[in-house]
């Protein structure tokens, strides 16, 4: 451990600062609950003897022993494994290892629930993506199903990608009185680069390319078990928590399948079993701190990560009583570097990011330039620095050491004097069509600014359908509304990069502007998107008509349609979101209820309300 500590940054302290101040109130509140919640001894010790029996019914041998003597911690799996997400079938393997790590440890793991886990690459632009964002909150409650038994002293909460990760946080907030350790599959080895997945994408689009030819390059892109490779928003979840002090150490990208996967695994087991004694005791309340999310804020910067995270950082942060805002996130993009490029923003993946130096590197960088907070406690132990070290095998026995002080490959990963980019590449665009999220680290610099005629759509089909028939061909701010959370769930509109880059490549200047999500694939287009308050909720955007011109200036942080206030006002609404009636299919009509209760995107689309003191009032002690 380095004992010289660089100041922090002002910026990143003024922003922790006034996050701390603006939370007092429900912050101090959710952490009374926190420890109102913690038994002494084993939790399962405050059952009744028929519920107790219940919870180790199922179990034999040394296990049944050590539940029935109350004794021993018991730790909880709550895993997002199925066999079609490559990144989870990986799963399917770990509660085995868990179980006899943690016995070994002096503990007992069961698996204690399930939770969905959708596949966004499936479902993009079908009607199944309207489900996506609704997936986290089921994902929580599932997670809150899991636990709510109270036979656990810690948790191991398996999942990777999109919506999953945030969802099991979410969850498990709610008992942060126990040590969580998030447990990572890791990545699939590289592929078919994905700049010529993309160039394939884009000939199809255009029609110079058969289905066949699209297929065959998905398919050398995909290709294995494994997260997919590009810097996602499954990629970002792993980074951002790794750096928030969630992962053990360099747990994020080692791939499955390999015996270091295996050992990383089953240290995470022993560690939350000692993370649940009293000599070692860290409770997820205390791991998730106003610090460690600055922290992961900044480590998504720094990277150009997934716009995904500006709802679901918003959204974890306010499950421990933290209220973090798009503002929080504009002021530090604008003092942290762009350090990462890796694809959308480059043509690297994640795993060249990975050995160039990785999260270790990166993380030392930032620290080194007061960037991130080391005061932080971590399921590695206190201080931040533990991250700086890479887990390796030495003789089959899991070790740590510190990675080079220097980056491997500086066309990949580079240090904080001399970045890609002197900020994080993320914008907030305000004006009089609300507010939006602008991701640049990938855009051109002269494409930032874009000033043409507006067409609008209520739907990426019509989208699509006018692209084809050659109507776009020339300077265009797209717009698509009715794709927010109370409109259909806010699907992610990816599938609307290829043919946008067509135009782009014309020669045309080109912008989206949506109240829907792009993802964390987000690239070379600048698209105004997450646009709050949106269409279905009387938001300006609704009033849009074909022609407006639209501004979507991200070096000034506009997003204006250039029409008198007054008359945008006065305007009849041309198009609605769809009905109760119409949205069902796919599942959908199940969420009806969630689609009525979701909040604003810039307050993390969540359905589970405003957090106030009231919401984590201390409970009384029987």
């Amino acid at each position: 451990m380095r004992e010289a500590r660089t100041p922090v940054h002002p910026v990143v302290e003024e922003v922790t600062a006034r996050i701390a101040a603006r939370s007092a109130a429900t912050r101090s509140a959710y952490l009374a609950r926190m420890a109102a919640a913690r038994a002494e001894g084993p939790a399962r010790a405050g059952l009744a003897c028929s519920n107790l029996a219940h919870g180790f019914a199922a179990c034999g041998g040394a296990d049944r022993i050590a539940l029935r003597g109350l004794r021993k911690p018991g730790i909880a799996i709550v895993s997002a494994y199925n066999d079609l997400l490559s990144a989870h079938q990986p799963l399917d393997e770990f509660p085995a290892w868990i179980k006899d790590a943690a016995r070994e440890a002096g503990g007992v793991a069961q698996f204690a629930g399930g939770v969905p886990a959708m596949c966004d690459g499936i479902t993009q632009g079908r009607a199944g993506m309207e489900l996506s964002l609704f997936s986290r909150e089921v994902i929580a409650m599932a997670t809150g199903i899991a636990l709510s038994h109270e036979m656990f002293d810690g948790a191991l909460l398996l999942g990777v990608c999109d919506k999953i990760v945030p969802g099991l946080l979410i969850g498990a907030l709610s008992f942060g009185h126990l040590p969580a350790l998030l447990v990572p599959a890791g990545p699939m080895t590289s592929g078919l680069p994905n700049k010529e997945k993309a160039r394939v994408r884009q000939l199809y689009a255009e029609g110079r390319a058969t289905r066949e030819d699209l297929l065959a390059a998905e398919s050398a892109s995909y290709h294995s078990a494994g997260t997919c490779t590009f810097y996602g928003t499954a990629n970002s979840n792993q980074l951002v928590v790794e750096v928030m002090g969630l992962h053990l150490p360099g747990a994020s990208f080692v791939h499955p399948g390999t015996p270091l996967r295996k050992a990383l695994t089953e240290e995470a087991a022993r560690r939350v079993v000692a993370l649940s004694r009293a000599d070692e005791y860290t409770p997820l309340a205390e791991v998730i701190s106003e610090r460690s999310v600055v922290n992961g804020v900044v480590s998504l910067l720094a990277t150009g990560g997934s716009t995904n995270h500006t709802m679901h950082l918003v959204a974890i942060a306010a499950a421990a009583g933290i209220a973090l805002s798009w503002d929080d996130f504009a002021d530090l993009s604008s003092v942290v570097p762009l350090l990462a490029s890796v694809y959308p923003n480059g043509s690297a993946d994640i795993n060249h990011f990975h050995a160039a130096g990785g999260v270790q590197f990166l993380v030392g960088t930032l620290l080194d330039a007061g960037l991130l907070h080391e005061d932080v406690r971590t399921v590695a132990g206190d201080g931040l620095s533990r991250y700086r070290s890479e887990p390796v095998l030495d003789d089959g026995r899991l070790t740590w050491r510190e990675v080079p002080s220097r980056s491997l490959d500086e066309d990949v990963l580079r240090p904080v004097d001399d970045p890609f980019a002197p900020d994080g590449g993320l914008r907030m665009l305000s004006g009089t069509l609300g507010r939006a999220v602008i991701k640049v680290s990938a855009v051109a610099p002269g494409h930032r600014v874009v000033r043409a005629p507006a067409r609008v759509f209520t739907s990426q089909e019509g989208f699509t359908e006018a692209f084809r028939a050659g109507e776009l061909d020339r300077d265009v701010v797209v717009v698509i509304r009715h794709q927010g959370p109370q409109a259909n769930g806010m699907p992610e509109l990816h599938g609307l990069t290829p043919a946008l880059g067509v135009l782009m490549d014309r020669g045309h200047r080109v912008a989206l502007v949506t109240d829907g999500r792009m993802s964390g694939a987000s690239g070379k287009i600048p698209a105004a998107i997450q646009v709050t308050p949106e269409a279905a909720a009387g938001g300006p955007l609704a009033r849009v008509s074909d022609g407006d011109l639209v501004v979507v200036d991200a070096v000034a942080g506009r997003l204006d349609v250039l029409v008198d206030e007054a008359e945008l006002a006065a305007r009849p609404l041309r198009d609605a979101p769809p009905d109760e009636a119409s949205w069902t299919g796919t599942g959908r009509e199940l969420f009806t209820a969630l689609r009525r209760a979701v909040g604003p995107a810039d307050q993390g689309a969540g359905v589970f309300g405003p957090m106030t003191p009231g919401h984590f009032g201390a409970p009384a002690r029987v």
